[in-house]
């Protein structure tokens, strides 16, 4: 029998992505989407909730599988009340995270950002650091958080900040080399690939670097 995977945003960039490659990968016999609006692809192995995130917790008697991914993320242009970005980038992957130790999913793999650390002086950063140690004291067996650089590729909403970001990076990748490598773009069916190996294979670090995600995803 095949796996079970939960998607917590599959509607977004990365997480439509990662839909369908679980799609397309026999290993997987269902996969549950936590979402607030409906994905546009329907199969038969998609299993779709549309719920009020901030109420996951409502819904832990549907939140059973093999693995948790998790792909719930916002900017600073969308979300600018910090509070309402704590409830989106910290408050439900730690709930999912809690969730899924609740009821003994064992994998569970999470896309966080580049820079997490809870002591940062940046807003971003920090949010993001607090959710990993939130999450990792979980103790999920296979905990992995996924720290990608900037991720290319052409969202629904315009995201202007990002759209400069991503031109200024297009021209400065080719001389980031060394330790600047973590920093060049990734794309988002990179970072999907790399949290289906991960899925299935070992890794020994639960934090993972951007250039680190582009060496599993090869």
């Amino acid at each position: 029998m095949g796996k079970t995977a939960i998607i917590l945003g599959a509607t977004g960039l990365t997480g439509s992505v990662l839909l369908q490659q679980l799609l397309d990968d026999s290993r997987y016999d269902k996969i549950k989407l936590f979402s607030r609006s409906a994905s546009v692809i329907k199969h038969e192995k998609v299993e779709e909730y549309l719920i009020d995130l901030f109420e996951l917790k409502s819904h832990q008697d549907k939140f059973r599988g093999d693995v948790v991914f998790c792909c719930i993320g916002t900017t600073k242009a969308k979300t600018p009340d910090q509070e309402e970005y704590l409830k989106i980038d910290y408050g439900i992957p730690v709930s999912a995270a809690e969730m899924a130790k609740e009821n003994g999913i064992k994998t569970f793999i999470a896309i966080s950002a580049l820079g997490a650390n809870k002591d940062s002086k940046t807003f971003y950063n920090r949010t993001k650091g607090k959710m990993e140690e939130a999450v990792l004291a979980e103790q999920i067996p296979h905990t992995y958080l996924l720290q990608p650089s900037l991720i290319g590729g052409k969202r629904d909403e315009k995201r202007a900040g990002e759209d400069f970001g991503k031109i200024m990076l297009s021209f400065f990748d080719p001389f980031l080399m060394g330790s600047l490598k973590k920093y060049k773009a990734i794309k988002p069916q990179t970072i999907a690939r790399c949290m289906v190996l991960l899925d299935n294979t070992s890794y020994p670090n639960n934090r993972i670097l951007s250039d680190d995600i582009k060496e599993i995803a090869k």
